[in-house]
């Protein structure tokens, strides 16, 4: 049966080729995939010819498809990616001088439903892959020739879906993206991005690789936080504090808390003073991002001069900073990967 290679570790490409093929063969596999980055199994030129026309027959690589590309007047590109069963995903490549950050999706649509989020729009149609996680990865550096130049490449988890609700493929993804001879990037540089899903967060930090978390917080009460993420009357803000303070983070590491500021909602400065007392006591630091608007999203963006007032609050007891939207003209922002998905797919 014809498989798809990308999203398999070593032990799973040795079994796929066999007991008559040595442990190096697979070695070599792997290193094309992910190190070498092939697009095409008979361009793997360690391996013999006939071994390289027999995998090609049976298999494929299994790089997503670039369906559209969208070029922001910042220099953001918005990619609709192309799965092999014909559904879509979207990826962001946000450049910003030697620093390029590509903002991946984890599943087909997304079930949790913040409501200031186009993405909660489409509902949920299924998990992505490990492969056709790491496949966006490649599939955007390859067309931008970012792997090769070796440039400070960050990937964050925070396109389309709970990446916590598809732990397993996330965490598999993170290990063929961190591994030295896998794709190579620095466990630093990659972060996933959560709404808040209370025991995967454990689960997340008993992982020997890992990203570094990020929370979507929101709201400085839990009555707000159920108006605006629907998943708090599951896992209550109060749960969800307790298991930052418990999470186990490396001595390099900080939690990063996410806050979407809507006008009139949840920016007050009093809210700024109860973010505040929530996140007392923990090593984090806090990113404020004023909302991307969009169709069917009944919110408002804050007055700069709002946002300032929440972030001078925040900051005199901890890091806060203000995330500067990329993307807006074509619709790549924070909460916006929706519309083409929509219109494409």
């Amino acid at each position: 049966m014809s498989q798809t290679l990308l999203g398999k570790e070593l032990p799973e490409i040795q079994e796929l080729l066999g007991p008559d093929q040595p442990a190096f063969r697979a070695r070599q596999v792997y290193s094309a995939l992910y190190h070498e980055r092939v697009p095409d199994l008979v361009q793997i030129s360690t391996l013999p010819a006939p071994l390289r026309q027999d995998l090609a027959a049976r298999h494929s690589v299994g790089l997503p498809e670039i369906a559209q590309r969208y070029e922001s007047v910042d220099g953001t590109r918005r990619y609709l990616l192309r799965l092999e069963d014909a559904r879509t995903v979207e990826t962001v490549l946000m450049p910003e001088g030697e620093r390029d950050t590509i903002c991946i999706s984890s599943q087909v649509g997304c079930a949790v439903g913040c409501t200031f989020c186009m993405t909660a729009l489409l509902g949920l149609e299924r998990n992505l892959t490990a492969g056709e996680i790491v496949g966006q990865v490649l599939t955007v550096s390859r067309d931008n020739g970012l792997l090769e130049q070796g440039s400070r490449l960050n990937i964050v988890m925070m396109g389309q879906g709970e990446p916590l609700l598809n732990l397993s493929n996330v965490v598999k993804a993170t290990r063929l993206l961190v591994d030295p001879k896998g794709v190579g990037l620095s466990p630093r540089r990659v972060t996933v991005s959560t709404a808040g899903i209370v025991p995967q967060i454990e689960e997340l930090g008993r992982q020997p690789v890992r990203p570094k978390l990020a929370i979507s917080l929101n709201a400085s009460t839990e009555e707000s936080r159920r108006e605006l993420m629907p998943i708090t009357r599951k896992y209550h803000l109060k749960d969800l504090m307790g298991v930052c303070k418990a999470y186990p983070l490396r001595p390099w590491e900080k939690l990063t808390f996410e806050y979407v500021l809507l006008r009139g909602v949840n920016d007050t400065d009093a809210d700024a003073r109860r973010v505040v007392k929530l996140l007392a006591n923990l090593n984090c630091k806090v990113n404020l991002i004023a909302l991307n608007p969009g169709p069917g999203i009944p919110f408002e963006t804050p007055d700069p001069a709002r946002v300032e007032s929440f972030q001078a609050i925040v900051r005199r007891s901890l890091p806060c900073f203000v995330r500067k939207p990329r993307g807006l003209d074509i619709f790549a922002a924070c909460g916006q990967l929706k519309r083409a998905g929509q219109a494409e797919s």
